[in-house]
């Protein structure tokens, strides 16, 4: 669910501004030079419930978090940021590893237009505009109503395990960015995975 452009073999000037804007980045973190100081990058997950509807579970969740003002820079820049939230379930077996169930991942893409002055997320081949970053974030981070599994993949009473987890992709970014990015504090977001057990057929928390 990750958009992508292919690029031609002459770059259109917002091309060459945003190659030459990710190597300005790159060149300031490895010189130490015009970089922000490094904070910690925290996200939190909360509210998390696993819905039956009709015959589909989905899943709600709210996750807490904020860009550091590098991240919010790059962005500013024409830098689009990849951010993941996945998810896991699986059976528990007393004699065995878990049994896995489903395995499914949401991306976003964030990125700014500059020419309207506005901030898109696309998710496959969805996109929304939003005025100030502030509001794409919110967005992102409320997940409402994603299908994750359908009803008759789980047997109703039994006890399953859930995770989640909401991350930036860091392996998305232009290459010299990646480079950048290691090792650093202000490049990152990321949760720790929330775990949690439900009994199929009721909603759970």
């Amino acid at each position: 669910m990750t958009d992508s452009s292919t690029p031609c073999s002459r770059k259109p000037p917002e091309r060459r501004r945003f190659i030459a804007g990710a190597l300005a980045l790159a060149t300031a973190g490895c010189l130490g030079l015009a970089a922000p100081p490094a904070s910690a990058a925290e996200a939190e997950i909360r509210n998390v419930a696993l819905v039956l509807a009709d015959d589909t579970y989905v899943l709600n969740a709210d996750i807490v978090a904020e860009l550091t003002p590098l991240l919010a820079d790059v962005v500013a820049r024409g830098v689009s940021l990849y951010f993941v939230t996945e998810f896991e379930l699986a059976a528990p077996r007393w004699y065995w590893l878990d049994e896995e169930i489903v395995t499914k991942s949401l991306t976003y893409r964030l990125s700014y237009q500059s020419l309207t002055r506005q901030y898109r997320l696309t998710s496959g081949a969805l996109h929304q505009n939003f005025g100030s970053l502030e509001e794409a974030l919110r967005t992102m981070l409320r997940i409402r109503n994603w299908s994750v599994i359908e009803r008759g993949a789980l047997r109703i009473g039994r006890s399953y395990n859930a995770a989640l987890r909401f991350r930036l992709d860091v392996a998305e970014l232009p290459k010299p960015l990646q480079v950048s990015a290691l090792g650093r504090k202000d490049w990152s977001l990321s949760s720790d995975w929330y775990r949690w057990t439900f009994a199929a057929g009721r909603d759970a928390r």
